[in-house]
């Protein structure tokens, strides 16, 4: 069984920092993509950022140049550093793994982390 399993995510105020991590956990074979995705109440889930095995990353232009997406391929982690945060990045946050486990390549969803930031 594959499990991702999100931590940090919280309140803050506006303009201050929060760092949200993910880690796959499981009979994984291969890890592709691994990314953030947020949810508002609503509205439809969206890309926030994603890197791939390789390091390549892809951005929402809303976050680009506030949020910084890492990965450690070793530990099977993805991280969300989000600095400036704003009252529109109030949202569930979602961590997104294409990976391989005893079967082909699918998506795996952790079970979200709630971001809230305060005006």
């Amino acid at each position: 069984q594959v499990q991702l399993v999100e931590s940090g995510g919280g309140l803050v105020q506006a303009g201050g920092s929060l760092r949200l991590s993910c880690v796959a956990s499981g009979s994984i074979f291969r890890i592709a993509t691994m990314g953030w995705y947020r949810q508002a109440p609503g509205k439809q889930r969206e890309l926030v950022a994603k890197v791939t095995s390789g390091g390549t990353t892809n951005y929402a232009d809303s976050v680009k140049g506030r949020f910084i997406i890492s990965r450690d391929n070793a530990k099977n982690t993805v991280c969300l550093q989000m600095n400036s945060l704003k009252p529109e990045d109030t949202a569930v946050y979602y961590c997104n793994a294409d990976l391989r486990g005893m079967g082909p390549l699918l998506p795996y969803w952790g079970q979200g982390t709630q971001v809230t930031v305060s005006s």
